[in-house]
């Protein structure tokens, strides 16, 4: 009894904290992601107040977090939608891996680390986080702007490129090579394609069976599905996130609209235990010793970010605050980069990769939110001292074309 009147105490002061952090941020106008990090700090080993009986509820509590902000982002667009952007932003992938992954094999290099810390690290500093960015357009009224489906294109095509390159990390940290890991790289390729080809050609069918007048029903049906279809792509070397937000894109009609209203509290809830978790896994003593390489890597890697969106957007023809805004919403690393880390960690290749990674990835899901909300009207305010004034007889011409691009934007 004693460990559960405690378990209840421990978890209860987190919710507290997190509900009244929430409404510090709602009442300042920014998002509360920065503060529920560091809620997690002083919650974790070395903090202020440090757990003991609630942190394995509150993983669990975390992983779900990630689950229901990715299948919320989902059910914003169709499987249709999906296909489509896919076929046009698949060189914004190759683009967004070359900008972002450089930078981290190059610091390792520097370091003297070797060849596989250098793997490792840039896939630390190539994936954005999905869990961070989904839980920023929501705060941000972003969801139906032009931008994020280019957003959306790039996040969906770096998580689906980790049913590739884990299996490939996994087999070099282990020293067995490529070959040892061709069979679960080909089976995390075919559930992935699979998923995939369930969600865009049965997604009415799904939808019809998932639908109810009955809000318990419906809330029961989805997301035991949603946790299902995760939990059988996380064991298939897929991510849990892929998995649920396919879900997510594969329901459509009334049986969107109705799981959105009903899973929109528990998302905030589990969302904040995430951030919360993440915190806690960071000791802040083993900060201050590779502050400097971590806080140079985020300032490199936050350019690189801010141009792989401003790239895409552009090609996609989005104008230039939605150009800036979608790179700025970008910049943010977190869940991935910590599992990527994980496993370097446990392998044992450098004991200050570790240490470097959580550095690293708590300064950019910090500054990610500000970038996501500040890039933009930062960028407008530059380029406008920078322009040189226009001749009065093009000032009417100037107007006109702004007054045309701007009904393109949703939700500024």
């Amino acid at each position: 009894m004693h460990s559960s009147a405690r378990f209840l105490i421990e978890f209860g002061a987190i919710i507290l904290a997190l509900g009244l952090l929430g409404r510090f941020a709602a009442r300042f106008q920014f998002s509360p992601i920065p503060l529920y990090l560091l809620a997690g700090l002083a919650f974790g080993e070395g903090g202020l107040l440090p757990l003991g009986t609630s942190e394995e509820f509150v993983a669990i509590g975390a992983e779900i977090g990630v689950i229901l902000l990715l299948l919320m982002l989902g059910l914003e667009y169709s499987a249709s939608d999906l296909v489509s952007n896919l076929k046009t932003q698949y060189s914004a992938g190759l683009v967004d891996a070359a900008l972002n992954a450089l930078p981290g094999a190059a610091m390792a290099l520097l370091l003297g680390w070797g060849p596989v810390a250098a793997v490792v690290l840039a896939g630390v500093t190539w994936i954005s986080s999905s869990g961070v960015i989904a839980k920023v357009l929501g705060d941000l009224g972003r969801l139906g702007n032009r931008e994020t489906p280019v957003i959306l294109s790039v996040l969906v095509l770096e998580d689906l490129s980790m049913a590739v390159y884990l299996p490939i990390i996994t087999a070099l940290l282990a020293g067995t090579g490529l070959a040892a890991g061709s069979v679960t790289l080909a089976v995390a390729l075919g559930a992935a394609a699979l998923v995939l080809l369930v969600a865009v050609r049965y997604g009415r069918h799904i939808s019809r069976f998932v639908s109810s007048d009955d809000p318990e029903k419906l809330l029961l049906v989805v997301l035991g599905l949603t946790l299902l279809v995760a939990g059988l792509a996380q064991q298939l070397q897929v991510s849990a996130a892929v998995g649920a937000f396919l879900v997510g894109i594969a329901l459509s009609g009334e049986a969107a609209e109705g799981a959105h209203n009903l899973l929109s509290p528990l998302r905030d809830l589990f969302a904040a235990v995430f951030f919360v978790f993440f915190g806690l896994h960071t000791d802040p003593a083993s900060i201050p010793p590779v502050l400097l390489p971590a806080l140079a890597l985020a300032v490199v890697t936050a350019g690189t970010k801010i141009a792989t969106g401003y790239w895409a957007a552009r090609r996609a023809g989005i104008s230039a605050k939605g150009r800036w805004r979608a790179g700025g919403t970008l910049v943010a690393r977190g869940e991935f980069s910590i599992v990527i880390a994980g496993l370097a960690v446990t392998s044992g290749i450098e004991p200050s990769l570790g240490p470097l990674a959580t550095a690293y990835v708590l300064i950019l899901v910090i500054v990610g939110p500000l970038t996501a909300r500040y890039t933009e009207p930062l960028a407008t305010l530059l380029t406008g001292r920078l322009r040189k004034p226009a001749p009065a007889s093009d000032t009417a011409d100037s107007g006109l074309e702004s007054v045309a691009e701007e009904p393109h934007e949703v939700g500024q």
